[in-house]
């Protein structure tokens, strides 16, 4: 019996199930060791067949320890490709709801990366090869040093005033909510998010310091859900929603380098969403159309996921994560016309969390994304069933005219809704 609980155990381990963040943090992907200028994002099928538990059978489904959560052919398989194409691995890991191992590879001296892409391509064992892409968050931190405040500064807050959050409040203040905030760390130890990041996953490395000292995500958390009614800083758009954040970025130790993140921590991120029940997806970032992770927002879609994601500086609606139909795009808003069907939210100056316990200003459709996060939890807690599709109008139709600009507004929104739910009753 001990034997057959032993294998049984051991069987579940490898079947690609999605790593807790203990887990990830053990396996993390060393992501400075990665290039995207040279790496290649390498899948492969990954079959993992149930294991035999009778007394005297082998088990199948088992890889070695260089393949964690790989099957015996995705062992097989990436062992035969790297031999073929003398390719060195610079980290892998599973993707349960693709069916596939994914790995990084260096692209070998000598060789073009394009060429190799499309020798790899015809590869009847390759299920995807792609460039290694980088991808950046979409904010400006304020020129001033970073300040702590000792009180409350609501009145400072120019997106929680200008989207009248605060008489959306009265109605509904995002109770329950699941978000996941797909981003760099956050600091789960600031006065204003210890009680609204429930989970973390450290999909780049296991340094636990680096991830509360992250800014990026510190502020986007902040504007989604900081504590209300705390005597503490500022009010989040939701403030009883609950985070779990996944730090898919990272930051170059050069100082006041931007956050960036690339197609393999993204990917990891965005499998581990899937099997969760969370409802929103902020992501505050984005880069080029990428194969593999529109594979897995398309799976988030499907899912009936809202997701919503940030604007691009340069305004093109042509990669990841804002090409994909059914995403809810925000661009900061400002005088000119948003392009179609974007949505604009409160973008400058906007007075949010700090890593340390702190407060400062920031800038970028980062954070008008996050308000835009924040004022659908308040949506979905009135009425979880609620799509993507109905979400978008109703922000679209609620929208209002804020210092000579038009955009969302969390209270008439919040009232559209409810007096629709009023009368279909």
């Amino acid at each position: 019996m001990r034997i057959a609980a032993f294998l049984l155990t051991a069987a579940l381990m490898c079947l690609g199930m999605q790593a807790s963040a203990t887990d990830a943090s053990s396996q993390a992907s060393p992501v400075s060791a990665m290039n995207s200028q040279r790496d290649i994002v390498l899948a492969v099928a990954n079959p993992i067949d149930p294991p035999a538990l009778h007394a005297g059978s082998s088990m199948l489904g088992y890889a070695p320890a260089g393949y964690y959560g790989a099957g015996q052919r995705a062992a097989s398989a990436l062992g035969d490709l790297k031999r073929h194409y003398h390719l060195h691995e610079v980290a892998g890991w599973p993707i349960k709801a693709l069916g596939v191992y994914c790995v990084v590879v260096e692209t070998p001296a000598g060789t073009g990366r394009d060429d190799l892409i499309k020798t790899l391509a015809k590869d009847d064992r390759v299920k995807l090869a792609q460039p290694l892409q980088d991808y950046s968050v979409y904010a400006t931190v304020a020129a001033s040093t970073h300040h702590r405040y000792n009180d409350p500064y609501v009145g400072l807050q120019r997106g929680f005033e200008e989207t009248d959050a605060a008489l959306a409040q009265t109605f509904s203040q995002g109770d329950g909510v699941h978000i996941a905030v797909v981003d760099t760390g956050a600091d789960t130890k600031h006065p204003d998010l210890q009680g609204r990041i429930h989970d973390v996953h450290d999909m780049v490395s296991d340094d636990a310091a680096a991830f509360d000292r992250d800014n990026h995500g510190t502020e986007v958390a902040g504007v989604i859900a900081a504590d209300a009614d705390n005597h503490q800083g500022i009010v989040g758009i939701a403030p009883k929603a609950v985070l779990s954040v996944y730090k898919a970025c990272w930051y170059a130790p050069q100082p006041h380098s931007g956050a960036r993140c690339n197609s393999f921590t993204l990917a990891k991120a965005l499998a581990a969403v899937i099997d969760t029940d969370a409802r929103i997806v902020n992501l505050s970032l984005g880069g080029p159309a990428d194969p593999l992770l529109d594979k897995l927002l398309a799976q988030l879609l499907s899912q009936g996921r809202i997701v919503v994601a940030a604007l691009p500086p340069s305004g093109s609606l042509e990669g990841f994560p804002d090409n994909a139909p059914g995403v809810i795009v925000v661009r900061s808003s400002g005088p000119s016309a948003s392009p179609a069907g974007v949505i604009s939210a409160p973008g400058k100056d906007i007075l949010t969390t700090q890593p340390g316990g702190g407060y400062d200003f920031t800038s970028g459709s980062s954070m008008a994304a996050a308000h835009v996060s924040g004022i659908v939890a308040l949506l979905l807690s009135l009425s979880p069933r609620l799509d993507a599709h109905a979400v978008h109008d109703l922000l679209v139709q609620s929208s209002k005219t804020s210092n000579g600009v038009m955009e969302v507004n969390a209270a008439a929104a919040v009232a559209a809704l409810h007096g629709a739910n009023t009368s279909t009753r």
